[in-house]
């Protein structure tokens, strides 16, 4: 359903009215295309106190396509290095910084901070470098025009070149809902990626939910990308399914993920095995836990989360899905901030966010495989469209950004967590949410 208020106050009126209420005011957000494939201007290089990698950084940026500076009138994206802001007294170089630039962004710009992990050892590093939370998030909810700020913490002793897979994506149109976000990065090795315009080419991947909505989209964006692809989704949805897959040249694998099966039969579908194993499945059956028969909680519990850990175990202990293999499940703010009528699903997507900060470590450590999670807010699909009016614009209104997202914003951030090049990008829920204003 189309977003007719974003549309009004692109008006000269709209404008007007909602300027003299006090009313949000959204930017249009330029999304990733073939014609607009890279944000349209220079990008700010400006440092924080002593670097903790000097030099080895530009080379990085400049990866990203976009003109390196160090100064510009109107810079399409900022990085500010604060890697080596360690007391409290340090800050003011963050603001001494990004002070004089930061209004002239341009429209729809990026701001990323580059931060290091808070020590345990150095109480003061440590308040420090979590300092640079706080003024991410309170920056992202203040810069408007349809600018993010996201902060990035590089481990300490890491290759920066472990960050270009995360900073390609955050200075790029491709995370154009994702905004006030904080990701970890390991000191692991980033692989290879012999062709930036087909990242996962030579993968295979499989995407569960596939036939309609996000699903469809993850699996257009990571077939977009290179990636063969395998689209399941429930027998009863067989001819949205052929459609999605016949549209994609991709494979539809009609299945219920649920089966006790469903590992094997998934297995058997891709002999050749599997390199991305994207969890989009899930349903919701709300009520208020009072109204809720045991049937609504065990079929939710069961589909969203119970399923994806069982054919998660059974595909990695096959081998099927490969060494350096990556996961991605679909969490949710609801999983996070929780939600009226919703326990069973905000169990279930809180259960994804445990699933993955427990098994990151392990499976990469053992066979090379990342675990993440991308967290969706108000996402524009058929599901929202029916949301009765007043809490639907509620929803596209609560965020930094004032509207809702698109499918393609959480397919965007599910190709980024599955390419190779992501190695050190583990262990991570990224909210594709515009800055909800619900939750952390």
């Amino acid at each position: 359903m189309a977003d007719r208020y974003l549309h009004f106050t692109g008006t000269a009126p709209g404008r007007f009215l909602t300027r003299r209420l006090g009313l949000p005011q959204p930017a249009p957000l330029r999304r990733w295309t073939l014609e607009t494939p890279s944000l349209d201007g220079p990008l700010l290089h400006l440092t924080a106190g002593k670097p903790a990698h000097p030099g080895t950084l530009g080379p990085v940026l400049a990866a990203t396509g976009l003109k390196v500076t160090e100064q510009a009138d109107r810079p399409a994206g900022i990085v500010l290095d604060a890697t080596g802001v360690t007391t409290a007294a340090g800050l003011a170089d963050v603001h001494a910084a990004l002070h004089p630039v930061v209004r002239s962004l341009a429209t729809g710009g990026r701001v990323v901070v580059l931060g290091t992990s808070p020590s345990p050892d150095d109480h003061h590093q440590a308040a420090a470098q979590q300092a640079l939370e706080g003024f991410v998030r309170s920056l992202g909810k203040e810069i408007g025009k349809g600018a993010t700020v996201q902060l990035v913490r590089l481990a300490p002793g890491a290759d920066p070149a472990s960050a270009e897979s995360t900073l390609r994506f955050l200075l790029s149109p491709r995370s154009a809902y994702v905004s006030g976000q904080v990701v970890e990065l390991s000191a692991d090795a980033p692989g290879e990626v012999a062709d930036w315009a087909a990242p996962l080419g030579g993968r295979t991947a499989l995407v569960t939910g596939a036939a309609r909505g996000i699903g469809a989209a993850v699996a257009s964006v990571l077939a977009r990308d290179g990636a063969q692809v395998f689209c399941l989704d429930v027998p009863q949805a067989r001819e949205e399914l052929t459609r999605t897959a016949d549209r994609l040249g991709a494979t539809a694998l009609p299945l219920d993920i649920t089966a006790p099966d469903a590992a094997e039969q998934i297995a058997a579908a891709v002999p050749g095995g599997l390199d991305v194993l994207v969890h989009n499945a899930g349903i919701t059956r709300d009520r208020r836990l009072a109204n809720m028969a045991a049937d609504r909680w065990a079929s939710v519990i069961d589909v969203n989360l119970d399923s994806v850990l069982r054919t998660t175990d059974a595909l990695i202990g096959s081998g099927t899905l490969r060494r350096g293999g990556r996961i991605v499940a679909t969490a949710s703010i609801a999983g996070i901030a929780g939600n009226n009528g919703q326990t069973n699903y905000a169990a279930s997507k809180a259960g994804i966010i445990g699933l993955v900060r427990s098994l990151a470590p392990r499976a990469a450590a053992e066979h090379g495989i990342t675990v993440n999670a991308v967290a969706p807010g108000f996402i524009e699909t058929k599901m929202t469209a029916a949301v009765p009016l007043f809490i639907r614009e509620a929803g596209r209104r609560m965020n930094s950004l004032s509207q809702g997202g698109l499918p393609v914003d959480v397919a965007e951030t599910t190709a980024w967590f599955a390419q190779p090049a992501s190695g050190a990008v583990n262990g991570q829920i990224v909210r594709v949410c515009g800055q909800s204003l619900l939750g952390a």
